[in-house]
């Protein structure tokens, strides 16, 4: 019989990834999406219809916060492994339309939980972002420094998403794991992201906006060295009687925080220049000052994740960009 995960935005760039390597591993997959038309929808509608091609997965059109569809979902269902990974993005969108992530990533997360207080999994992994960490300047950026200083609302609603869970293991003996990555890039990935929106201006003959006059540092993560974490995660049920070293283990509820970067922040212009081997020609740069809500680097501490999992897949960003590259020129015929 085949284990049963639940994943959330199932159409999305790492909902996509993530749902084919469980099926790959034999899970039986259950995918929600709300095909939101935030980009292209026709990016979503094809992941999802390339999920359909196994016949483990079954696909939910639904918004996570239908006032009762998650619980319906569950009690059907019964998953053994929930991953929550469906938001509204994006740090700028964030202050045109506050609403949208009210709803989406509080409203809708709250709705997650409530179905998991029902219906209990074995283990619950959601997603979190590097975002959270905010105006911290200690780098690298470590799971137990403290998130208090959040510059945007798409992180100020994460970091809430985080104190929601732990509250809902606390109270109801949820194992929850909270995932933190850091600018995670690859095929398929969102046209609202850096690396899909300077390829599209290099290989259009159009100018990049490069922020903050390139004084920029990212910790960037290829999408499969991000879904083989998530996925190896599952397995690894946080346990109040089992910490690890260094572990993030709360003292009252099987919760654990984990950062997952590869822990080697790249220089924008650098990042740029490997992009501009790729398409083959070089980038018209406009220096732009920085963005409201943006910060000038970010850094993954990746000790507990390697401690966690041990050795670790992490792709070169000249092999993630080219990969990149050739699905674009692929997708769009350019």
């Amino acid at each position: 019989m085949h284990r049963t995960a639940f994943v959330t935005g199932s159409a999305g760039f790492i909902g996509y990834f993530t749902s084919l390597a469980l099926l790959t591993a034999g899970w039986r997959v259950v995918g929600l999406d709300a095909l939101t038309d935030y980009y292209d929808v026709s990016l979503k509608e094809q992941r999802h219809k390339m999920l359909a091609d196994h016949g483990s997965f079954t696909a939910i059109h639904e918004r996570l916060e239908t006032p009762g569809a998650l619980k319906d979902i569950f009690a059907r269902h019964k998953p053994k492994l929930v991953i929550h990974l469906a938001a509204q993005a994006g740090v700028r969108y964030s202050i045109e339309a506050p609403a949208s992530y009210v709803q989406a990533n509080l409203v809708g997360t709250a709705e997650l939980l409530e179905a998991a207080r029902a219906h209990p999994p074995a283990h619950m992994l959601l997603a979190s972002t590097s975002s959270v960490y905010g105006a911290n300047t200690e780098m690298p950026y470590h799971e137990s420094h403290k998130v208090d200083t959040q510059m945007s609302f798409y992180a100020a609603t994460k970091k809430a998403t985080e104190a929601m869970a732990h509250s809902y293991a606390h109270l109801y003996g949820l194992p929850t794991t909270m995932f933190r990555f850091f600018t995670v890039y690859g095929p398929w990935g969102r046209p609202d992201m850096a690396h899909f929106k300077f390829t599209r201006a290099i290989l259009s003959g159009a100018p990049i906006d490069v922020y903050n006059r390139g004084e920029m540092m990212r910790d960037f993560t290829y999408v499969d060295d991000l879904v083989a974490a998530i996925v190896a995660l599952g397995d690894a049920v946080p346990d109040m009687n089992a910490p690890v070293e260094g572990d993030t283990l709360s003292p009252v509820a099987p919760f654990r925080i984990v950062n997952i970067g590869n822990g080697a922040p790249v220089k924008l212009m650098d990042y740029i220049a490997t992009i501009e081997t790729a398409c083959g020609r070089e980038a018209q740069k406009n220096y732009m000052p920085m963005q409201p809500g943006d910060v000038p680097g970010t850094w993954a501490d990746a000790s507990l994740l390697n401690t966690l999992l041990g050795p670790r897949q992490i792709t070169p960003l000249s092999i993630g960009i080219g990969r990149f590259v050739d699905w674009y020129r692929d997708y769009y015929k350019v």
